[in-house]
């Protein structure tokens, strides 16, 4: 976190250029990761754009309201926790996303940092 209580951090952040409108999705790509986000009723929620399953793209699959199916086997992932629906087991990394001044930035923190 910076001073004013933000996690954003020019080196570990990610800016979303083009924010997608409400029911959207955008696809990004930031150093070795493709990253999804997705706008729900106006909340940004930001994952990794391949299911853990077999790899497959997560920013086609079907969205109903903040759950997104898997096009490729039909995996229902919560985009707010990352969890496949009704499990613990199987997750997708889902990342913070901050507004700041009317900008989105996908906030990830390395691993190497991360607690």
């Amino acid at each position: 976190m910076n001073a004013s209580g933000s996690r954003h951090d020019p080196a570990h952040s990610r800016t979303c250029r083009q924010t997608p409108q409400a029911g959207g999705r955008a696809l990004f790509e930031f150093e070795d990761k493709s990253l999804a986000l997705f706008n729900v009723d106006g909340q940004l929620f930001a994952i990794d754009d391949s299911c853990p399953h077999q790899g497959a793209s997560l920013c086609g699959g079907r969205l109903e309201g903040r759950v997104i199916q898997c096009c490729a086997h039909g995996l229902r992932f919560d985009l707010h926790s990352g969890y496949l629906l009704n499990s613990r087991q199987v997750k997708v990394n889902n990342y913070p996303v901050e507004i700041i001044d009317g900008q989105a930035f996908i906030v990830i923190v390395p691993e190497e940092a991360a607690p």
